[in-house]
């Protein structure tokens, strides 16, 4: 069996006012190469932004990869290290106290995505100079300005 790919999948999101315009900013890193990918929404939340970033980043892979997956959204990063989004999932999106999970939407895409790779998360704290993080930052905040306008 062949060796799986490592890829670098870096993801951030921006919104403007919550809600409010929004974007999100993904690199994606195999050895030398990298790809940016980037869009957003008129009206949207940053956490959503957040895990659009991560949705688009894995759904740009084309085959089965060990993956390492750097995001600055706590809510992310706990969600899935955590099992938190599949006991959400497997509780009929309700979380403690039976209170909707929120985004049930974009958490199914995303707990689909994380089942076809190997995906380790990261936590990098935000606006702390990970050179990544900031260019995704950038990336989203450009998408954010884009979308204030339409």
């Amino acid at each position: 069996m062949a060796e799986l790919k490592q890829i670098e999948i870096f993801t951030d999101g921006a919104c403007s006012g919550n809600p409010g315009p929004g974007g999100y900013g993904v690199i994606l890193r195999y050895g030398d190469k990298e790809k940016e990918l980037s869009g957003g929404e008129h009206s949207t939340t940053n956490n959503r932004m957040e895990l659009t970033a991560v949705i688009e980043g894995l759904a740009a892979l084309k085959e089965r990869c060990r993956v390492t997956l750097y995001t600055d959204s706590k809510y992310v990063a706990d969600a899935i290290t955590k099992g938190w989004a599949k006991k959400w999932q497997k509780n009929g999106w309700k979380r403690g106290g039976n209170e909707p999970a929120l985004n049930p939407d974009l958490w199914e895409r995303l707990l689909a995505l994380l089942e076809q790779q190997e995906v380790t998360v990261v936590w990098v704290k935000g606006h702390a100079g990970h050179p990544e993080n900031e260019r995704c930052d950038r990336l989203a905040v450009a998408e954010t300005e884009k979308h204030r306008n339409k």
